[in-house]
Formats: C-alpha cells, sequence, structure tokens
C-alpha cells in the first residue's frame, strides 16, 4: 500500500510546493488517507478541506417551510477532519449570511433563528468573527452594526441586503456539517449563505520531540494498547551509537524497538510463542545526527520494520500459538530496566496513530529537554539560493534576506515590470555614511577577506538575473563608480547581448558580443556573469558557461563601486557612446532575482529592508514574476480530482472573501452556442481558402521564415526546463486553440 505522509508540514519539509496531495493523519490506523489542499507560501503551512455548498447558496424567497437545512458534505470524514484540527495550531472556516428581510440571531436572550451544526453535530449559536457563548455577529463585537439595538446586521430586519459574516475558528467546534436557517416564512424574506473551507495552519504532531541527555534519561506513559495490532512511527537523530528508544514489557510479554549499533535497528516483541527479533541495516551510519524515520508494524498476521526507505523487513506470524500482546507495565521511552537508553532526540512518536506528548512530559522530566535542536543538518538543503537556515525551536526557517529570492525556501523569483523611462539606481553606500564603511556592510561578502581592503576595488564580481524584453537596443544593468570603472551588460540593435567591462589600461572597453542569438524575443533569459582577476565565466541560460579573458594590460581593480542601474543609467559625468545611445527610450520589459555581490536591488526596492535606503526609482515599479512559474495552482480538473462533486467546491479563495461562480449556467450555456457558430464558420472559411488556392496551382508556406536556429534552441530550452513554467506554454497554447 502506498505511504502517505502524515501531515502537509511533513510534505512540506520534504520540499515539496502548494498543491493537493493526500494525508493519512494516523498512519496505519483506522482512518484511511484523504486528499487535502497544501498551500506552503507561508512560515506555516495551511492544510485546506474543502465541500461542495454552493457559494452563494440562496434559501427562502416566499418558502412555506419554516426551516430550511443546508448540508455540507465534505471531501473527507468527520473523523479525518477532526483528526487534522486537533493536531493544528489553529483552525478558521469563513461563513457568511446575506439577509433581505430574513433575521439571524436576533436577541441574544431569544432562541436564535439560524444556528450552525458542528462537530459532534452539537448546535452552536454564535456567528463568524464571535465566539463560543457570544451569541452575536462580528458587528456586535466591533459595535457597527446597521441598528445599534441589535446584535447582527440582518436582525435589523430591512428589506435591502445585508451581511454578516466573519471567521468561525474555535477549532474544537469546526467543521460547519449544517446550516439551519429559520426566519424565511415571511413575504420577501430571502437569505444567501456561503460557508468556506476548513483551513488549518500549523502541525503541533509534527514538531513533537524531546532530547535524552544522559543514557539513564526516559519518559514514562501509560500501557501500551496493542494487543493484536501495533503501528510504532518515529523520527530519531543521534550521535551516539548504540540505545534503547522504548520498551514496554509484561509478565513473559514486552514491545521494544533499540538502535542496536550505528547501522543496526532492531524491532522486538514476544507474544508468548518466544523472542522475535526484526533488524534493519543501513549501509551507512544512522548515527551522524541527520533526522531518520522508523516505522515498526506488528498484527497477527505478521510483523515489519522500515527505517528511512531502506528496503522494508517483514516477518510472518507462526499459523499455531499465542497472537494477543499482553502489557502491563507503564511504556518507557529512552532508557528502561537499567538498560543503556537512547541519547539524542527523538520526535513525533505516534502509537496506533496518537502522537505522544514527548514535549509536555519532558518539560517535567528530569534528564530530558523538550523540543530539539539541529535541524538544519537535515533540511538546510531545502533553503535554495543561498538562503540561510535558522534553526526553531520547532524546526526551520529559510532566510532569504541576503538572497534576490523569497518565499519559505528562497526560491520565489523578486522580479519587476519596467515600462519606457523608468530606472531604478542602487547607491552601494546609503547617504550619511563615509565611503570606506561601505566595503565591509554592503558590497562585499564579509566572508571573503581578500575583499575587504580599504581601497574600495573589486578583484571579483558575482553578477546574476533574468530579463525579457521585445525592444532593443536597451540598457540592462549599469554598474558606476568614483572612477571612469564601469561593467554594463547591454542589448545592441540587433538584439543581441552584450556583457562590457571598462576597468582602465585600455584604449576600449572590453566587449563579450554573444551574436546570433536574439535575446529581446519576449521570452525570459537568465545571465550569470563572473569575474575573478582576469577570468570571466559567462553563462546564458542553460548553454554550456564560456570562459573569457580581459586583454593582458587592463586593470583587474574595479575601483570604487558608486551605484547600480537597472534599465537606464543616470550618471553625472563622461559615459560612453554607445550606452548614451543605447538609454534613450530606455528598457521597457521584464527584471528578476537581480544579485550583484551580496545586494539584491530589485528585493530591496519591492521589501522594505534595511538595505531600502539605498534605492532610488524613477516611475513606478510593478512587482511581476517575469514569466517565472505562476504562483497560483489552478485547481485540479475533474477528471483527476476523485473528490469534484460538481459544484463550486473550491471557489473560496485563501482570505475567506465568498467569489461567486463567476459565469451562471445560461451565460455558460449562451456562450457554448456562440463559440459552436463562430467555430463553424472558421471551418468554412478555411475550407474555402483551401479550395481556392488549389484551383491556382499554389500553396504558398511560412514556415521558413520563424525557424531561425536561435529562435527554435530558446524554444526549445523552454520547454524542456522546469523553470520556465506554464505561463509561457499557456500562452502559446491560447493562439494555437
Amino acid at each position: 500500500s502506498a505511504i502517505y505522509e502524515l501531515s502537509c508540514e511533513a510534505y512540506k519539509h520534504l520540499g515539496k510546493t502548494s498543491n493537493y496531495y493526500w494525508i493519512d493523519p494516523d498512519g496505519s490506523g483506522t482512518l484511511g488517507p484523504l486528499k487535502v489542499y497544501c498551500n506552503m507560501t507561508e512560515d506555516k503551512v495551511w492544510t485546506t478541506v474543502y465541500h461542495d455548498l454552493q457559494i452563494q447558496t440562496s434559501v427562502g424567497g416566499n418558502s412555506p417551510e419554516k426551516l430550511s437545512v443546508l448540508q455540507l458534505n465534505y471531501s473527507a470524514t468527520m473523523d479525518q477532519i477532526s483528526a487534522i484540527t486537533s493536531s493544528a495550531e489553529y483552525c478558521e472556516q469563513f461563513i457568511s449570511y446575506s439577509c433581505k428581510m430574513s433575521r439571524l440571531l436576533n436577541t441574544p436572550e431569544g432562541n436564535p433563528y439560524t444556528w450552525w451544526v458542528g462537530k459532534a453535530n452539537e448546535k452552536h449559536y454564535y456567528w463568524g468573527g464571535s465566539g463560543p457563548g457570544i451569541q452575536k455577529c462580528a458587528c456586535g463585537i466591533e459595535r457597527n452594526c446597521t441598528d445599534p439595538k441589535y446584535y447582527c446586521n440582518c436582525d435589523a430586519d430591512y428589506k435591502q441586503w445585508r451581511k454578516d459574516s466573519g471567521m468561525l475558528s474555535y477549532k474544537e467546534h469546526l467543521p460547519v456539517s449544517q446550516v439551519v436557517v429559520g426566519d424565511l416564512d415571511r413575504p420577501g424574506s430571502e437569505a444567501k449563505v456561503s460557508v468556506g473551507p476548513v483551513r488549518c495552519q500549523g502541525d503541533r504532531n509534527y514538531w513533537n520531540a524531546a532530547s535524552f541527555v544522559t543514557s539513564s534519561s526516559y519518559l514514562h506513559f501509560s500501557t501500551f494498547q496493542g494487543e493484536t495490532s501495533a503501528d510504532i512511527s518515529f523520527y530519531f537523530k543521534t550521535s551516539a551509537s548504540d540505545g534503547v528508544f522504548l520498551e514496554n514489557l509484561g509478565n513473559t510479554d514486552f514491545i521494544k524497538l533499540e538502535l542496536k549499533s550505528a547501522t543496526e535497528v532492531s524491532f522486538s516483541f514476544d507474544v508468548g510463542n518466544g523472542p522475535v527479533e526484526i533488524v534493519v541495516r543501513s549501509p551507512n551510519p544512522l548515527n551522524d545526527d541527520q533526522w531518520h524515520r522508523v516505522n515498526a508494524e506488528r498484527n497477527v498476521k505478521q510483523a515489519s520494520l522500515q527505517v528511512d526507505q531502506l528496503p522494508l523487513e517483514v516477518r510472518k506470524a507462526p499459523t499455531e500459538g499465542h497472537t494477543r500482546l499482553e502489557l502491563y507495565s507503564q511504556l518507557y521511552v529512552g532508557a528502561a530496566g537499567g538498560q543503556r537508553g537512547f541519547l539524542g532526540c527523538i520526535r513525533s512518536l505516534r502509537m496506533n496513530g496518537v502522537t505522544l506528548d514527548l514535549e509536555e512530559r519532558a518539560k517535567v522530566t528530569p534528564g530530558v529537554k523538550p523540543g530539539c535542536s539541529g535541524h538544519c543538518t537535515s533540511y538546510g538543503m531545502y533553503c535554495a539560493n543561498g538562503g540561510k537556515c535558522v534553526e526553531k525551536y520547532n524546526g526551520y526557517s529559510c532566510d532569504c534576506s541576503r538572497t534576490a529570492y523569497d518565499g519559505p525556501f528562497c526560491i520565489k523569483d523578486v522580479g519587476a515590470f519596467f515600462e519606457e523611462g523608468m530606472w531604478l539606481r542602487y547607491n552601494f553606500h546609503s547617504p550619511g555614511t563615509s565611503v570606506k564603511d561601505l566595503v565591509s556592510r554592503t558590497l562585499l561578502s564579509s566572508a571573503d577577506p581578500e575583499i575587504t581592503a580599504p581601497d574600495l576595488s573589486l578583484n571579483k564580481e558575482e553578477l546574476s538575473f533574468s530579463f525579457s524584453t521585445t525592444k532593443s537596443p536597451c540598457v540592462l544593468l549599469y554598474v558606476s563608480s568614483y572612477t571612469p570603472d564601469f561593467m554594463a551588460v547591454l542589448v545592441n540593435p540587433n538584439g543581441n547581448l552584450q556583457i562590457r567591462y571598462n576597468l582602465g589600461g585600455t584604449k576600449e572597453p572590453y566587449n563579450i558580443d554573444i551574436d546570433h542569438r536574439n535575446m529581446a524575443n519576449g521570452q525570459p533569459h537568465t545571465v550569470n556573469v563572473t569575474r575573478n582577476g582576469r577570468d570571466i565565466i559567462l553563462q546564458l541560460d542553460h548553454y554550456p558557461p564560456t570562459s573569457y579573458s580581459l586583454p593582458a594590460t587592463s586593470d583587474i581593480q574595479f575601483n570604487s563601486p558608486k551605484a547600480l542601474f537597472l534599465g537606464k543609467v543616470i550618471e553625472i559625468g563622461k559615459i560612453d557612446q554607445d550606452i548614451y545611445k543605447y538609454n534613450t527610450p530606455g528598457f521597457t520589459g521584464c527584471l528578476s532575482r537581480v544579485q550583484f555581490n551580496q545586494i539584491a536591488p530589485l528585493k530591496a526596492a519591492l521589501r522594505p529592508t534595511n538595505a531600502s535606503s539605498h534605492v532610488h526609482i524613477q516611475g513606478e515599479l510593478v512587482e511581476s514574476n517575469c514569466g517565472a512559474s505562476p504562483l497560483t495552482i489552478p485547481p485540479m480538473s475533474a477528471a483527476t480530482d476523485p473528490w469534484h462533486l460538481d459544484s463550486a467546491s473550491a471557489d473560496f479563495p485563501y482570505n475567506g472573501q465568498a467569489i461567486g461562480d463567476g459565469v451562471n449556467r445560461n451565460s455558460a450555456i449562451i456562450g457554448g452556442v456562440i463559440a459552436v457558430v463562430i467555430f463553424t464558420i472558421l471551418c468554412t472559411l478555411v475550407f474555402l481558402i483551401r479550395y481556392m488556392f488549389r484551383h491556382k496551382g499554389t500553396y504558398h508556406t511560412n514556415e521558413a521564415k520563424g525557424a531561425e536556429s536561435a529562435e527554435s534552441a530558446d524554444a526549445a530550452i523552454m520547454n524542456n526546463d522546469p523553470n520556465f513554467t506554464e505561463t509561457i506554454d499557456e500562452s502559446k497554447k491560447e493562439w494555437l486553440i
């Protein structure tokens, strides 16, 4: 059977991005897997479960019924949703009631007209934005209701449409399974109800951990009830070569998991037929201070043990004999009965689907500390593009501040669209600091001792960015200095890329020209330039890197760098003639993930950081992902989504505001008819034109025109490269239809 992760948090820490995933909140327990949407764009993961109630479901309109009951069917059972809400740190569900002469709660004294049913079939008389036991709506708490005599807008009973909405966030009461609407039996009474999906954030179980400081440390819990089936899973991290993870004893029966040696994990038990031991041997040491996952199962038919992704070890149970595991002592996690206990960290310990609260127990136990440190050793590799892994008490996060990227793993491009005539200047030293401070502060990596000399010159630069444009010539990027030295990346009038260095010692600047490739073709292109002394390495898109060398007479110091320009150069003093020409009208297009040594000028402009004071912008900078992966994930198609319920079940955006279907059925039918008519006309036209041409005996082809090698090579790269994702393909598809 497929092994699903226990939660969205677990998928995130496998480096996965936002999408629909199957999760199994109680391991191999009785609940079974369910499909949820995991939104990984924030520090804490959101898990979303959808239902089938349409947005703005209308009730009433002269219906004779006294009560109207709206039933919500979820893509999961109530028990499965409870497993998610109970392990979450916070949950919420949006609820909205739009009314025309239909009262909602009316007075706090009387019985409400409308209520909702939550977990365990309990009725609740509070509304979104309020809390348990407070029979009010959000406006009653904020004291801004339409009629101050009432605690809900709808209770004023107006003939115009009014609305009460907000978040239900008492997670013990969620999810909403029914809404019962009562005040509909008068002429002119109408109401519309919307309920959002259940959204939960955080996972208290995944990071629930304890550190065992001495080999005699242990935590004890009540006896493990695993008579006919036992399912135990946990993560461990250690630098010790052996130690007992956990043990529970009976008269003669027992169950035990231990690290036998640096490469062996053992699962042993006795149900009355004599002891059985299963050992998994790892080819690599397990005491490497990285997280390892252990999964042990035992039932009447067989027992199994798995460590990480190593092959599963299975042992069949004897056909005759005892099958019940009878235990009576407490469950010991760590040292038990004088044995050498486990040294290190255990986390997310689940016994038959229940996570043991190691953290709480560790707080009151000597020799054991709650929580764990050192998550970065296992997960630091997920912080991409130079992001730094930062230890947290329950997990880790990626610090992207020294990178040109954003997002939880520093992989989200930060880019902007430049209109004609716009430019951005990044001053390497902020106003009011002496030029000498600049070196150690902004431009140079303080980790590199060679370049913290006080003479303010660079022996090496590292520049990377991505751009797209259809207009040439233009200046993409320019680094100026207090001397005649400069560096520039340009697109010349033919649309070819040129890197220009002027470091002194040569009559003319040194140029690297990338001919026979049109870079002004509207597609995203990436440029990486690294200079170390005389050696320059250029990598363009996904072509192999090429090496160049500055002329022997050239100086190799970039003296006194002053500012970096994007889009246009506005600098005092003498400026290179070509650059002066290319400067008008200026760059139009997109620039993203711009990084020069330790500086990310675009990010400093778009995200308030301590570097923002260095930035000056002319025009309005509009953030754009520049054809990088789209940030929204389209909902699954009905064909691939087993929970598709022919409804607007996924129409709730994440901010909880209800959005309608967008297109109602009638307009969809009319649109369909129009489309068919247009299609028929087009087919007839095509047929006629071909018929005419055939009779003339000529058949023109335009294929040869657009097929120069340059364009097709770029196009081929883009189709194969996952980073240049759907955006471009989508636009192509639209034209092909």
